[in-house]
């Protein structure tokens, strides 16, 4: 049976995160106080009451810090037994008094602390747990779990089965908007639930072999364009997100855009075998009594009203079904296989732009397709790479947990760049005549199917004019399951001209990085393969070379462990490869060919682990 599954999460956050400093009003920090703790506690006991007024059941991740309240525990075992809400444990909350007496610390995140650290406070975390509750939680979770987080917890505390491991797209717009503050850096992973592989969090496992042995699911769901247009913590399926945006009638309070987000992660079951879901996961902390985000009290309350009324409607027309975290692993375990991607056909729900975009995600890849740039791929993870990436204090990524890109289109300027240099992009040129027209420039729509094992991106013709031609084109992007390579297909339907000639110049603007800021690009290898083989050693020199009928053109980027490659259908393709400069630090791949009407010409970009 289709199922639109929701995970709603609560945590009794006994300190939450900026609470202390509205409670405490101007006084001296103590995150013992009485007034703190019971405000704290009264949010979340008026949280769990609005889900299971709409007939719905949690997960209540207990935090560390409300181990050491009784009132907390108490009503954590009550509604587990009245309503079936699952106890877990979370990572997050730890900030106490006992927490900060014990490691002498004010950092809470997790996965910043030395892997010595991180092992000690789980043992603390979980060893009080099971001391209160008589049972190792099923499940757990953070902003962001790394892989050695994940695999000493899955090895040491094997009830585990699912965890909140990662937020979308928590990366550099994000700490912007935060005014440069918030250390929180963790962009590249999947929107939607997936298995981590035991190399990397955000890469998928591709077999049991690579299987960490937890279900991850995102902290949020978010709206898969406008979260990455801007910063995600305006746009999610969390209330606070929507009030944050400032996206709802000031005079009404009432908060279309939120049903909407919803409806449109419903309507992604279109393109995952029947299958969709939505996540939930709140502390108390944005429910304060004097109000957050120029927002009252009496708005923070009815916006999480309102929205719990709606799962709990969707529920009651057998639109929904609720489940646990625990029970969700369980689920997803039988839904899904490892190959299996996740794809989402997204559409603009809040700025009327109709602007339309694809993201796909695979052990292999993350890659996200752009209709406003002629199907142009404007974000590329290799996670083909199972790229290790340990992250801590005592590691070279103290705070910096994303997955690399090969192409990033925020963070590398895609296609629309200053007045020299290149952005990062995989798209086409045609040229006719001395005339140029890029592919980016040509808005289209695009539709989804599925072809046996393969998804496929099929967008609508675009018309190109040149002074005396005008040519009609028509762009399928094709994802093969289990293949770690995208196939591009292009094919001239019409010419105004019959026997006129256009040439195609299909090309892959790259680079590495997790920032806007430029990696060094020595040691990364050019190469075009075929009856010769031509290199080019990266030195920032803007060098050339092509090689007619070549088998494969590719760059091997060692500080990131990947090689990215680019072949083509025709014998005939010229491939070529370009090197950067100091000014525009990226490498190019690509192939050219001549086309005439009612001709196809076909790419593959295939990623691979760099040994």
């Amino acid at each position: 049976m289709d199922k639109f599954v929701v995970n709603i999460i609560h945590r009794p956050e006994m300190v939450p995160e900026y609470a202390e400093k509205v409670t405490g009003h101007g006084k001296e920090e103590d995150i013992g106080r009485s007034s703190l703790l019971t405000e704290s506690l009264d949010i979340f006991k008026t949280q769990q009451s609005i889900a299971h007024k709409n007939g719905l059941k949690t997960t209540i991740q207990m935090t560390y810090a409300s181990l050491f309240n009784e009132e907390a525990i108490a009503l954590a075992k009550a509604d587990h037994e009245k309503y079936g809400d699952e106890i877990a444990l979370t990572l997050l909350g730890l900030p106490c008094k006992e927490f900060r007496e014990k490691y002498k610390t004010k950092d809470f995140c997790i996965w910043m602390f030395s892997l010595e650290d991180k092992k000690s406070i789980v043992d603390d975390v979980f060893g009080k747990f099971y001391e209160i509750f008589g049972f190792y939680p099923e499940s757990t979770g953070s902003y962001y779990m790394d892989a050695e987080l994940t695999n000493y917890i899955k090895e040491k505390y094997p009830s585990v089965k699912c965890a909140v491991a990662t937020c979308w797209e928590e990366g550099p717009k994000a700490y912007h908007t935060c005014n440069n503050s918030w250390y929180t850096l963790m962009d590249g992973g999947p929107w939607n639930p997936w298995i981590p592989s035991k190399q990397n969090t955000h890469a998928p496992a591709a077999n049991a072999e690579e299987d960490s042995g937890i279900v991850a699911i995102p902290h949020l769901s978010r709206d898969l364009l406008a979260c990455y247009d801007g910063n995600g913590s305006n746009f999610g399926t969390h209330p606070q997100n929507v009030l944050r945006g400032m996206i709802y009638d000031s005079k009404t309070w009432e908060f279309p855009y939120l049903y909407n987000l919803i409806d449109q992660y419903r309507s992604l079951e279109k393109y995952n075998n029947g299958y969709s879901y939505n996540m939930m996961f709140v502390g108390p902390g944005w429910m304060n009594k004097m109000g957050r985000w120029e927002a009252p009290y009496e708005l923070l309350l009815k916006s999480y009203e309102d929205g719990m009324a709606y799962y709990g409607k969707l529920k009651k027309e057998g639109k929904l079904c609720d489940m646990t975290m625990s029970e969700f692993a369980d689920y997803y375990r039988e839904k899904k296989t490892y190959t299996e991607p996740e794809c989402a056909l997204w559409k603009d729900i809040l700025y009327g732009s109709e602007k339309q975009i694809f993201w796909y995600c695979d052990p292999y890849m993350r890659a996200c397709v752009n209709m406003d740039q002629g199907g142009a791929i404007v974000d590329l993870r290799p996670y083909a790479a199972k790229l290790n990436w340990p992250v801590g204090i005592g590691t070279k990524h103290v705070q910096d947990a994303s997955y690399p890109f090969l192409i990033q289109e925020k963070y590398r300027a895609g296609y629309f760049t200053h007045y020299a240099g290149e952005g990062t992009v995989r798209s086409a040129k045609l040229t006719y005549n001395g005339e140029e027209v890029d592919l980016c420039l040509c808005r289209t729509k695009a539709k989804f199917s599925q072809e046996e094992n393969t998804r496929v991106l099929t967008l609508d013709p675009v018309d190109i004019e040149f002074y005396d031609l005008t040519v009609t084109l028509q762009t399928r992007v094709c994802f093969e399951e289990g293949s770690s390579a995208i196939r591009i297909e292009r094919k001239i339907l019409n010419m105004s001209n019959p026997d006129a000639k256009v040439s195609i110049n299909e090309y892959m603007v790259a680079c590495y990085g997790t920032t806007e800021y430029p990696e060094d690009m020595y040691g990364i290898t050019l190469t075009c393969k075929g009856s010769e083989t031509k290199t080019i050693d990266y030195q920032y020199k803007c060098r050339e070379e092509q090689l007619a009928g070549a088998d494969e053109v590719s760059a091997v980027i060692p500080a990131i462990e990947t090689k990215v490659s680019m072949r083509a259908s025709s014998a005939d393709a010229v491939g070529y490869v370009k090197e950067g400069y100091a000014f525009s630090p990226m490498f190019t791949l690509g192939y050219t060919a001549e086309l005439s009407d009612k001709e196809e010409f076909t790419t593959w970009l295939n990623l691979e682990k760099a040994n």
